[in-house]
């Protein structure tokens, strides 16, 4: 069987963040990185910080969603992206993702689509068009991405519900031919929706078509531990080595490939 490709989706929320992840995730093994370019409009607050019954200082940092974004002004796009492309050693799937499918973007939607098309111009390997893009707006840059042999991550992502599997099945299979890759991302609440998940790809895991399946959330990261035997095309991963980091539904790219390599897969 052909062994999925790994992205390394990028934590930072600098050009230099990005650039000096990538590198890492490049020598950890990634095949891809994907440069979430709506993170550059976040603004990392100071932790908070605690003492415990032992009289330990406890530093916590509040969860993204809760962080201040710049004005979308304050980021020179081209010369943003034209920085990461020349220190960016792997081929790269440039995103940039909308509050509305749980991503920090602090602009407008004509300005998040300017971006897309600006990213298509500069040759990168790959975009993520979202589905919920208005079909006109999305049919054109679709076109240009072809023109320009920049291939197209299809995603759906569900913020707030996992659908069961036969509605997950029924959204992939509809969708094949609006992109190179299609993309199911949903929040998962409990272990029944991971179930939903591996049951989707399951039915799915014959298809010719590609596709990656994947959850947030507890349990989210069974199919992409399984990947391999369920004919996922496209893994993402992360250089995040915190403690359950599985909570989150996340894996590291170095723990997921000794986990294909103990498998046998």
């Amino acid at each position: 069987m052909a062994e999925p490709k790994i992205c390394v989706s990028l934590e930072g929320i600098s050009v230099d963040e990005m650039i000096d992840e990538a590198n890492r995730a490049n020598i950890a093994g990634a095949d891809y990185v994907e440069v979430r370019f709506d993170k550059l409009y976040l603004i990392k607050p100071e932790p908070t910080v605690t003492e415990n019954e032992d009289g330990e200082k406890i530093s916590k940092m509040s969860p993204e969603k809760e962080w201040a974004v710049k004005d979308f002004k304050e980021i020179d796009v081209e010369s943003s992206i034209s920085s990461l492309k020349e220190g960016i050693p792997v081929p790269v799937i440039f995103t940039v993702r909308p509050v509305r499918e749980g991503g920090f973007f602090a602009g407008t939607e004509k300005q998040r689509l300017d971006i897309l098309d600006k990213a298509i111009k500069s040759n990168v390997s790959f975009v993520d068009l979202e589905l919920s893009i208005e079909d006109k707006e999305r049919d054109k840059l679709s076109s240009k991405a072809t023109k320009s042999d920049c291939k197209i991550i299809a995603s759906y992502h569900d913020a707030s519900s996992t659908p069961n599997a036969e509605k997950i099945v029924e959204m992939v299979r509809s969708n094949y031919g609006k992109g190179d890759i299609v993309k199911f991302c949903s929040s998962v609440v409990n272990h029944q929706d991971s179930l939903q998940i591996i049951e989707a790809a399951h039915s799915l895991k014959d298809d010719e078509e590609p596709h990656c399946l994947m959850g947030l959330g507890n349990g989210g990261d069974w199919v992409r531990l399984h990947a391999p035997i369920l004919g996922q095309s496209l893994v993402y991963a992360t250089m995040l080595n915190h403690f359950r980091l599985s909570d989150r539904g996340l894996i590291n790219v170095r723990d997921l490939r000794d986990a294909w390599a103990l498998l046998e897969y």
